[in-house]
């Protein structure tokens, strides 16, 4: 059944070491893994806590000082001064990237490019008279790259394959960027800030804003453990492709602003100690 929440805990930062080395385990694995070394940590986060304090922790009407940012951060006063002003960071989305994802979620969100159950149709290449084709499809998101570009670069990439009848076919109702570049650790960067921006954010505040929740089962067997996950990618793909017609419904008479939405699930498994071993949490499910 979906985890309570539970009342908040003390406030002071004693209570946050264990849950913060446990979050940021999975996270010292990936930068060993890939060469950053703790004093290149310590450079970034070093830099992460002058800026947070400088346009996160000002106060109203008043100027941060460089003692201010000090006594908040315990980095010495000579440090802020070198590191401050160089402004909240901004991670851009590659153009590819964007493109790619646009006209993926159209393909699979509007009426005239899936079927009865939401599934996207097999395209022909081109059609006449604006009847649904991959062209038509491309050409309502973007003007700037010819259709038959990316249809080149999806084939190469294994993003969609051409069927018997030569008709364009999605092969992932999604798009996976793999391999470790660019597309993939934009998405590394921005779904798990989002997770960890809501989790935090109902930490911090009076009541919990975001909607946070996890259905966790602890001592199975592999067999079931896996059977559980693919269960659980099934109902996931019915939720996000749900969301993703409604919001692509909803954005056709919005007249646009500043706000940004995002809507994700994840599923994890692992196989751990015995139940009961040492550091281990007892129990099934909660």
């Amino acid at each position: 059944m979906p985890a309570p929440i539970d009342p908040a805990p003390p406030s002071g930062g004693a209570a946050l070491h264990g849950p913060v080395a446990r979050l940021l385990r999975p996270l010292v694995r990936l930068l060993v893994q890939r060469g950053i070394t703790f004093p290149a940590l310590t450079n970034l986060l070093r830099e992460l806590y002058v800026n947070v304090a400088e346009y996160d922790f000002a106060l109203p009407g008043k100027e941060q000082t460089d003692s201010r940012v000090s006594l908040l951060t315990g980095i010495h006063r000579k440090e802020v001064r070198r590191l401050r002003g160089a402004g909240a960071p901004v991670s851009r989305v590659p153009a590819g990237l964007s493109r790619t994802s646009r006209i993926i979620a159209r393909w699979l969100a509007a009426p005239e490019f899936t079927d009865a159950g939401g599934h996207p149709l097999p395209l022909p290449r081109t059609a006449e008279d604006g009847a649904p084709s991959f062209e038509t499809l491309v050409a309502g998101v973007t003007k700037d790259v010819r259709p038959r570009a990316v249809l080149d670069a999806w084939l190469d990439r294994g993003v969609a394959v051409l069927d018997p009848e030569g008709r364009v076919q999605l092969l992932e109702a999604a798009y996976l960027p793999r391999g470790g570049g660019e597309p993939q650790l934009y998405y590394f960067g921005r779904n798990l800030h989002d997770h960890l921006a809501a989790a935090a954010a109902n930490v911090a505040g009076p009541a919990p804003r975001f909607f946070e929740r996890a259905v966790h089962y602890d001592g199975l067997s592999g067999p079931l453990a896996e059977r559980l996950e693919e269960r659980a990618r099934e109902i996931a793909m019915g939720a996000l492709r749900d969301a993703n017609a409604e919001a692509h419904a909803a954005c056709a008479d919005d007249p646009g602003g500043r706000h940004r939405w995002n809507f994700g699930i994840y599923i994890y498994r692992e196989e751990g100690p015995p139940v009961g071993a040492a550091g281990t949490e007892e129990g099934r499910a909660s």
